[in-house]
């Protein structure tokens, strides 16, 4: 791996992983193989981008630093690695064909908001390998009635079977972050739940409100839920029949 002259930027919310033992862990549980069509957010220095480079058919990143596009399209041109300097929480990613494999380090301070992007693309992904900020990851997998389940939780779930693979230590970036990370996988459902994004913000916008509180316009009698209850306690199911059901 070359040496980095890179400065980290904090308004880009650089923390380029670094650690070998990592390093192999991810390629390992990604597990690429050569008809694989890559797409990886925020490849940085490229470290996992070298790693996946030489087992993958096709590899495709997207970076939004200027300086870190360019010298990894200078290091790596075509027919090798396609760079688009772009930001991936506006890109399209119906460009890439259906089946693509996305992975990335995502930063923390857009990791909730790129979830949800990333989410209306569920149908067109393979899966999604992804290190977060370790507390997102226990958010995108928590259970109902836990206090880390939340809006995000119910998005993903509607779309995605999700497990959280393995912690990674402040350590294993430059510059460290102030937090714990994690690495968690994500694959479509074959039959993925119509959530209302609209309803599901107003739901956990009151979440310590009874869902006839929260609610007041929905006959949660007609569909067999329980008033009483509060957002925390549904399931993406139950919030797949609001949707269906409710009238905004």
């Amino acid at each position: 791996m070359r040496s980095s002259s890179h400065r980290p930027r904090k308004r880009f919310g650089q923390h380029f992983l670094h650690d070998p033992g990592v390093l192999a862990r991810l390629v390992q549980a990604i597990n690429p193989s050569k008809t694989d069509f890559m797409v990886e957010i925020g490849p940085g220095e490229g470290a996992l981008t070298r790693h996946l480079l030489k087992l993958v058919g096709h590899f495709e990143v997207i970076e939004l630093d200027r300086d870190l596009a360019s010298g990894l399209a200078a290091e790596l041109p075509p027919p090798h690695l396609t760079v688009h300097c772009a930001d991936a929480l506006e890109y399209d990613f119906t460009r890439f064909p259906p089946g693509m494999r996305i992975v990335g380090n995502l930063p923390y301070s857009i990791s909730t908001p790129l979830l949800f992007h990333l989410a209306r693309f569920a149908q067109r992904v393979r899966d999604l390998h992804l290190m977060l900020q370790l507390e997102v990851v226990e958010r995108m997998v928590a259970a109902p009635s836990t206090a880390a389940y939340g809006r995000l939780s119910v998005a993903l779930q509607a779309r995605f079977r999700m497990r959280k693979l393995f912690k990674v230590s402040k350590g294993a970036f430059r510059p460290p972050p102030k937090v714990e990370s994690g690495v968690v996988r994500l694959e479509p459902l074959s039959r993925i739940l119509e959530v209302d994004e609209q309803l599901l913000r107003r739901a956990f916008s009151a979440r310590r409100k009874t869902l006839r509180n929260a609610l007041p316009e929905i006959d949660f009698a007609a569909l067999g839920i329980d008033s009483s209850l509060r957002p925390e306690n549904l399931s993406p199911e139950d919030y797949a029949r609001l949707s269906m059901n409710s009238i905004l």
